[in-house]
């Protein structure tokens, strides 16, 4: 009997529209949150978010063909590797020294908040943007965790991943993985001036 989520990746692989839709669908808000964690200071005015976990769906697509996933736990991890990556790449590509900042315009406003907030439409505004100064306020908290407690509180929390396949993926102990995310969720209620759970 065929896995319902290989026979979705081997359709995505081979063209299928409706496959790659049901294959990102999912782990797109995710994605998005993740790299709005994840890309700051500078780089935030230069790329756009929902431009850049575009480009990864369409990366991980592009390979998909050639990689193997056992689950769709797996599949969400190379995911958020590749956004990681793809977060490293678009730094270094800035820091080149043939970048000219004056030549730099600043990204419009795309309203991505609206993405992030979609479950708080029918708020009313004063609510709406109540969200919108909380979500800017834990932006900025996890931007202030040491890396490797932020991306572990990411990756946990954001894109669903369980302790052992972050574990794997940053090739430490689960162990390990644990007391990262204690110690940040931890850190993030201290700086959001909560009490941790």
């Amino acid at each position: 009997m065929t896995d319902p989520f290989e026979t979705t990746v081997r359709k995505a692989a081979s063209g299928d529209n409706g496959a790659y839709d049901t294959l990102f669908a999912q782990s797109l808000p995710a994605l998005v949150a993740f790299l709005r964690a994840k890309v700051g200071g500078e780089l935030a005015g230069r790329e756009s978010v929902r431009d850049m976990a575009q480009s990864v769906c369409r990366e991980v697509l592009r390979d998909i063909g050639a990689l193997h996933f056992r689950s769709e736990e797996q599949f969400r991890a190379y995911l958020f590797l590749q956004a990681s990556r793809k977060v490293v790449d678009k730094y270094r590509y800035h820091k080149q020294e043939m970048r000219d900042p004056a030549r730099i315009e600043p990204l419009p406003e795309e309203g991505e908040e609206a993405e992030v907030l979609g479950a708080f439409a029918s708020l009313t505004p004063s609510r709406a943007a109540c969200a919108k100064e909380e979500l800017t306020r834990v932006e900025q908290a996890l931007q202030l965790l040491p890396e490797a407690q932020r991306d572990a509180v990411l990756l946990s929390r954001i894109a669903g991943l369980g302790y052992e396949e972050i574990a794997r993926q940053k090739n430490i102990s689960p162990a390990a993985v644990r007391g990262l995310v204690a110690r940040g969720l931890a850190r993030l209620a201290g700086l959001l001036g909560q009490n941790p759970a």
